[in-house]
């Protein structure tokens, strides 16, 4: 059998048709949303339809030359990889262009080349391949810490180049080290740190530390006098009760929209659930006593970092998003806008090209960031969720592919994956709905430029090409 026989037999099709077809909707969305009547031609290479075709080609090449490597090369060459992207990203520095407030990117001339959008691929494939050693443990802490390291190294450099939503998707690799078995304390303690950043922001700091303090001791009586599953019910729609009740009378004097209200409600709920499961069985008197003090030294650190470290307008971005400013026409305009794209699209659409707010350039990069409210105003409510469905079906793919190789290596990375896909997709979608920050990170596949494109079709060229020999052991 030729190698190119096999390689097609051993070759998820599934996986390739999601990409197709994901990649083509990106493509007809970036022409519906740069569309110019004068320039009505779909292979108008002067045009941003143009150029996202040539990238699609050129992913197309790139995708086969990846299946053609050895699978067992992408381990050998993770920690060059992974060192060579960093030195690019320290690059950046040196001979980086600053392109919408970030300076993120390098001009090579016939193309802009953004490092960053590299590093995801080659961070997931270190994770993987250091999770991967013979005698990893997650119950060791000095593994969490190289693993931190790992992580941490081009969330720092990403940061320094302003480039904020790029730094946020490494955040989501804790998705693939809560499936290798992450403590789950650590994962309730993200929700419940997240939950406080956003009420020390909408409430006053006294009114913090005392339901701070109401909720550690709550939780202490509860778990000496009550093991009944009922009290732990009654409890957490009492906490939900109460946020819910106290976002109202927050909403009744600064108009907060309702759907924020119930989200932070439930995020609150969330957290009181988790803390009182975890606790039930291994409740100890002193972790809650340093929780009360780590949460109170961060109330003080948030405010300090709004005030004094995050730019003007990111502060204006985060006090629109909480609905403490309604500013429509300054900082909130994009969301403002991209809500009623999104919203005027109705159940059925407009229609291909016949979208008003598409065509008249009401959002601003809707060809980029925001091109989702393309698909929202044209497409409408059934297409939008025809192409939600397409996503997560291509997610759903991955993972059982993931749990089918029988190289730890492989799962890892496919996990990897995932949660990056995963991440860009929730944050992405979120910030044209108005539940999430406005970030610049683009929308797999379907957003418009090639490095996205092509570091995306990487990400996923690497996993296809090390499932083509699931049953091979990778180290």
């Amino acid at each position: 059998m030729s190698v190119v026989k096999k390689h097609i037999m051993h070759l998820d099709w599934w996986s390739i048709l999601f990409y197709v077809a994901l990649i083509l909707f990106g493509w007809i969305n970036i022409y519906a949303a740069t569309y110019d009547p004068d320039h009505a031609q779909i292979f108008d290479f002067s045009k941003r339809y143009g150029k996202q075709l040539i990238w699609m080609i050129t992913a197309l090449v790139l995708l086969a030359g990846i299946l053609l490597f050895d699978s067992k090369s992408f381990a050998y060459l993770a920690y060059p990889l992974y060192g060579l992207s960093i030195l690019s990203l320290l690059l950046v520095f040196v001979l980086g262009v600053k392109i919408n407030g970030a300076r993120s990117w390098i001009d090579l001339g016939f193309f802009r080349l953004q490092p960053a959008e590299f590093m995801k691929v080659f961070t997931a494939l270190v994770i993987a391949k250091y999770m991967s050693r013979f005698r990893f443990s997650m119950e060791k802490p000095r593994e969490l810490l190289n693993l931190s390291v790992f992580i941490i190294v081009p969330i720092g450099l990403i940061l320094l180049q302003n480039d904020t939503g790029s730094a946020l998707v490494y955040f989501s690799f804790l998705l693939v080290l809560f499936r290798e078995g992450l403590n789950s304390l650590i994962v309730i303690l993200l929700f419940y740190f997240i939950a406080l950043f956003f009420l020390i922001l909408l409430f006053p700091k006294l009114i913090i530390l005392i339901s701070i303090l109401i909720l550690l001791y709550g939780i202490y009586v509860f778990m000496e006098h009550h093991r009944s599953y009922l009290w732990k019910v009654i409890l957490v729609f009492l906490a939900f009760g109460s946020a819910l009740f106290s976002f109202y009378y927050f909403y009744q004097n600064n108009e907060i929209p309702w759907f924020r209200i119930v989200f932070f409600a439930s995020l609150i709920s969330l957290v009181v659930f988790s803390i009182i499961t975890f606790f039930n069985r291994r409740f100890r008197f002193f972790p809650l006593i340093a929780l009360g003090i780590i949460s109170i030294a961060f109330i003080f650190m948030v405010n300090y970092a709004y005030n004094n470290i995050l730019e003007p307008h990111q502060q204006e971005r985060i006090a629109v998003l909480l609905g403490l400013k309604d500013d429509p026409l300054g900082v909130g305009y994009n969301v403002h806008q991209s809500m009623i794209s999104i919203g005027s699209g109705g159940f059925a659409g407009k229609g291909f090209l016949q979208g008003t707010q598409t065509k008249f350039n009401f959002v601003p990069e809707q060809s980029t960031d925001f091109i989702f409210c393309t698909i929202g105003e044209e497409w409408g409510f059934w297409g939008s969720t025809l192409f939600i469905a397409l996503y997560l079906g291509f997610l759903i793919r991955i993972i059982i592919l993931a749990e089918q190789q029988r190289s730890k290596f492989s799962r890892l990375y496919g996990y990897g994956v995932v949660s990056i896909l995963l991440f860009h997709f929730m944050l992405n979608v979120g910030m044209t709905i108005g539940i999430m920050p406005v970030v610049g990170i683009p929308l797999p596949f379907i957003s418009y430029g090639g490095s996205s494109l092509w570091s995306f079709t990487l990400l996923i060229g690497i996993f296809l090409r090390l499932d083509m020999n699931r049953d091979d052991i990778i180290r």
